[in-house]
C-alpha cells in the first residue's frame, strides 16, 4: 500500500508540475506526462538522497516531498481552478463516452486491459514456487534487473558497483530499476514493484504516443494509430505465420491458441527489427522510461516551434492573444490568457511578458530539464534529445534564444550525472563505437533486409511525405523540417556500431521509427477517407504493418510460453544468503544468468558474461581465476585473497558448469545449505 502511495504521490507531483509550461491540456495528456517525469525525478531524488542516507524509510520520506513539492502550486486559486475544471472535465468524458469522446475511450479501455494482461507475465511466480516469466526475450535480461533492484534494497549499493561484476563502478542507466527499488523498500513484492513501474509506463508511454501523433499531424484518428503502429509495429514476419498455420494440420484458432515461435525476431533468418513491447520495452526497462520521457521533449519542442505564429500575432495586438479564454471552461475563468502564469493576480491584457515567461520558453526551459534527467534514465535517449537538439536548433535558428534556454536547463541536469558517471569508469568507450554498415543484417542484402523487417513503413513515409491534398502537402513544410533530424538516427544506426552488441543500436533507430510513425498513421486516415477502395487498401496496410508485432504479443497474452528463472530452492538459498550474510559481501559463482545470488543484493565477482560484456567491460581473465579456483588450482587460496572473496557458492549452476573440487572447498566453514546449494565462508589463512 505505501509503495501505490509513493508512485501516486509521484504522479500526482509531476502532473501538477505541467501547469507550469503547458498550456490547453486534456488531463490524460497531463498525467501521463506526469507519470513519467514523477517516477524519474523520484528515481534521480531518491538515489542522491539514498547516496547519503542508504535505502531507508527516512530517503523514501524526503523523496517523496520533493516529488510532492509541485502540489504546492494549488495555493495559487488560478492553477487550482484549472485543475479543478479539467478535472471536471475527464469526469464527464468518462461518463458520457459517447458525447464527442467515445471512440477514444474505447481505444483507452482496450489498450489498458492489453498492457495488463502483458505486463502481468513479465514476471511470474509459479505454483512451485519459482520465478518464471512468460516474455521469450525477457528469459535473461529479468534477473539482471533484479540483481540491480536487490543490491539497492538488500546490498546497500551506494555508491553503486556493477552487481554482476564487483569493485567495478555501475555505469548502466539504472534509474528505472531505482525505483522499483523504492517500491520494493516501500513493502511491495518484486513482482509487484516490478509490474506497478512497468504498467504506469506503459500506459503513459500509450498516452504520450497518442498526444505526439495529435500535435504533428493535428488528426485525432491517425493520434488513435500512432501507438499501435509503434508498439505492434513488424515486418512481414506474419507470412511465416500464415504457412505454418496453413501446414500445422491443426484449425486455425487452434494454432493462434498455441503460437510455436515469434514472428518478429528470429536468431536465424536475419529478422531482427523486433516488436517493441515484447523485445525492446520489456526486457530493456530503461528504455521503458526514457522513451516517454523523450516523447515529453519532442512534442514540447514541436508546441515551441509552434508558438512562433501566436507569440507573433500576440505581441502586434498588444497582448490580446487569440487563445485568450481558450481554456476557460467553466466558472474560474481568468481575465489572464491561458498562457500568462505571471505572478500578479489582475494583469493588464496590454502588459508584455518577459521573455521566460512566454510560454516557447516555458516549454523549451521544462524540455530541457527533462532532457538532462535521461543520462542515468537511458543514456541512448540523452544521446538522441541532445543531436536531435542541435539540429532543430540549427533548422529553426530564429528561435535561438529558446534552444538556448534548452541546452542551458539540459546542461544543468545532465552535468553532474556526466561527471559522476564518467569519474572512475571501468567502461572501455572504444568497444561501443566502431563501423558497421546495415545495423545487424548479416549477409543479407541491406534493401531487402529493411523491407522484409519493417514491410511497407519504409515506402510508406515516403508516399506520405510526397502525397498532397489539392494544393497542400499532407504533410507540412514546417512539420517535414522538424521531422529530418530523426532521419539521421536511421542513418547512423546503419553506419556505425554504437555498442559491443550491435543489436542495441535499435535502441537508436527505433527513434526514427517513433517519430515516422504519425506521417504513416495519416497517410492511412488519408486513404481511408478517399474512397471505399481506398478504404480497403488502408486496412490491409495497418494490417500488414501491425500483424506480426501483434502476434507476438498475444504470444505472451495467450500465456503461451513461461521461461523458469529461479526455482524454489534457489530462492529459498538465496534468502538464507541474505540472513546470514552482510548486505556488501562478496560472493564467488558460477558465471550464469540467473544464480540465486542475483535475488540477495550481495555482490557477485562474475555474473553473466554477456551482460558484462555489452557493458564495455573485460571479463576474460575474472572467468579464468573461477574456474581455477572452482578446480581446487595451487593459486586458488591466493586467488580467492586477491579477489577479497568473502563467501562462496557450491550448488548445481556451478556443478553443471565446471568441475568442482569439493575437498578445497570442505576447509571453510559450511554457513547454510538448502537443496543442493551450498554457502561456504571463505576466511583468511
Amino acid at each position: 500500500m505505501m509503495a501505490l502511495l509513493l508512485a501516486l504521490i509521484a504522479i500526482a507531483g509531476g502532473t501538477v508540475a505541467t501547469y507550469l509550461y503547458q498550456r490547453d491540456e486534456s488531463l490524460v495528456a497531463r498525467v501521463c506526462v506526469g507519470a513519467c517525469t514523477g517516477f524519474a525525478a523520484l528515481g534521480l531524488a531518491g538515489f542522491v538522497l539514498a547516496s547519503v542516507l542508504g535505502l531507508t524509510y527516512l530517503t523514501l520520506g524526503l523523496a517523496g516531498l520533493f516529488v510532492a513539492s509541485p502540489l504546492l502550486l494549488l495555493r495559487d486559486a488560478y492553477r487550482r481552478g484549472r485543475v479543478v475544471a479539467d478535472w471536471r472535465e475527464a469526469k464527464r468524458a468518462v461518463a458520457h463516452p459517447a458525447k464527442g469522446g467515445g471512440k477514444t475511450f474505447l481505444f483507452y479501455a482496450v489498450v489498458m486491459v492489453a498492457l495488463w494482461l502483458l505486463f502481468d507475465r513479465v514476471m511470474i511466480e509459479t505454483d512451485a514456487g519459482g520465478f518464471a516469466t512468460g516474455v521469450t526475450n525477457n528469459y535473461g535480461d529479468l534477473p539482471f534487473h533484479l540483481g540491480v533492484i536487490t543490491s539497492f534494497v538488500y546490498g546497500n549499493n551506494f555508491p553503486p558497483q556493477d552487481p554482476e561484476f564487483a569493485g567495478v563502478k555501475f555505469t548502466y542507466p539504472f534509474i528505472a530499476d531505482f525505483v522499483a527499488a523504492c517500491f520494493v523498500r516501500a513493502g511491495a513484492g518484486l513482482r509487484g514493484a516490478l509490474f506497478l513501474e512497468n504498467f504506469v509506463l506503459a500506459a503513459s508511454l500509450v498516452g504520450l504516443l497518442h498526444r505526439w501523433g495529435r500535435e504533428l499531424t493535428g488528426s485525432r484518428a491517425a493520434a488513435r494509430l500512432t501507438p499501435l503502429l509503434v508498439l505492434l509495429g513488424g515486418g512481414l514476419g506474419w507470412w511465416m505465420f500464415l504457412s505454418e498455420a496453413r501446414e500445422s494440420g491443426q484449425g486455425f484458432m487452434a494454432f493462434l491458441s498455441n503460437l510455436p515461435q515469434q514472428y518478429t525476431i528470429r536468431q536465424e533468418g536475419g529478422w531482427r527489427w523486433a516488436n517493441a513491447l515484447t523485445s525492446l520495452l520489456i526486457p530493456q526497462r530503461s528504455i521503458l522510461l526514457g522513451l516517454p520521457l523523450s516523447l515529453v521533449v519532442f512534442t514540447e519542442w514541436w508546441a515551441a516551434i509552434q508558438d512562433e505564429k501566436t507569440e507573433a500575432k500576440s505581441r502586434k495586438a498588444k497582448g490580446k492573444s487569440k487563445e485568450t479564454g481558450a481554456v476557460g471552461r467553466g466558472p474560474w475563468r481568468s481575465k489572464r490568457s491561458a498562457d500568462s502564469l505571471s505572478f500578479t493576480q489582475n494583469p493588464s491584457p496590454d502588459t508584455r511578458q518577459p521573455f521566460l515567461l512566454l510560454p516557447a520558453s516555458r516549454r523549451m526551459i521544462a524540455a530541457g530539464f527533462i532532457a538532462g534527467s535521461l543520462v542515468l534514465v537511458h543514456a541512448h535517449s540523452f544521446g538522441v534529445c541532445m543531436l536531435a537538439g542541435a539540429c532543430l536548433a540549427a533548422i529553426f535558428h530564429k528561435r535561438w534564444r529558446e534552444w538556448a534556454l534548452f541546452f542551458a536547463a539540459a546542461f544543468v541536469v545532465a552535468a553532474p550525472q556526466m561527471l559522476w558517471s564518467a569519474w572512475g569508469s571501468s567502461t572501455s568507450f572504444r568497444s561501443f563505437i566502431g563501423w558497421q554498415f546495415g545495423w545487424d543484417k548479416g549477409e543479407e542484402n541491406f534493401i531487402w533486409f529493411w523491407f522484409k523487417n519493417t514491410g511497407l513503413f519504409i515506402p510508406l513515409i515516403v508516399v506520405a511525405l510526397w502525397w498532397r491534398r489539392g494544393p497542400e502537402s499532407l504533410v507540412s513544410r514546417r512539420a517535414l523540417l522538424f521531422y529530418l533530424p530523426f532521419t539521421l538516427f536511421f542513418i547512423i544506426g546503419n553506419l556505425v556500431r554504437l555498442a559491443p552488441w550491435v543489436w542495441d543500436n535499435n535502441k537508436v533507430i527505433f527513434y526514427w521509427y517513433v517519430a515516422s510513425a504519425p506521417f504513416v498513421a495519416l497517410l492511412l486516415v488519408e486513404l481511408w477517407r478517399e474512397n471505399l477502395a481506398l478504404r480497403a487498401v488502408a486496412c490491409l496496410l495497418f494490417i500488414s504493418l501491425t500483424l506480426a508485432g501483434a502476434l507476438d504479443v498475444w504470444r505472451v497474452i495467450s500465456r503461451t510460453t513461461e521461461h523458469g528463472e529461479f526455482d524454489r530452492d534457489g530462492i529459498r538459498f538465496a534468502e538464507m544468503i541474505r540472513q546470514q550474510t552482510p548486505p556488501r559481501a562478496l560472493i564467488i559463482n558460477a558465471p550464469t544468468f540467473n544464480h540465486p545470488v542475483l535475488l540477495t543484493g550481495r555482490r557477485s565477482l562474475l555474473g553473466y558474461p554477456g551482460h558484462i560484456w555489452t557493458h564495455g567491460l573485460e571479463f576474460v581473465p575474472r572467468q579464468t581465476d573461477i574456474r581455477l579456483i572452482y578446480a581446487g588450482a595451487p593459486n586458488a587460496v591466493e586467488l580467492l585473497a586477491r579477489h577479497g572473496v568473502e563467501y562462496a557458492v557450491v550448488g548445481p549452476l556451478e556443478r553443471n558448469m565446471m568441475p568442482i573440487n569439493q575437498q578445497f572447498f570442505e576447509r571453510y566453514t559450511k554457513v547454510g545449505e538448502v537443496g543442493g546449494y551450498s554457502l561456504y565462508k571463505i576466511t583468511r589463512p
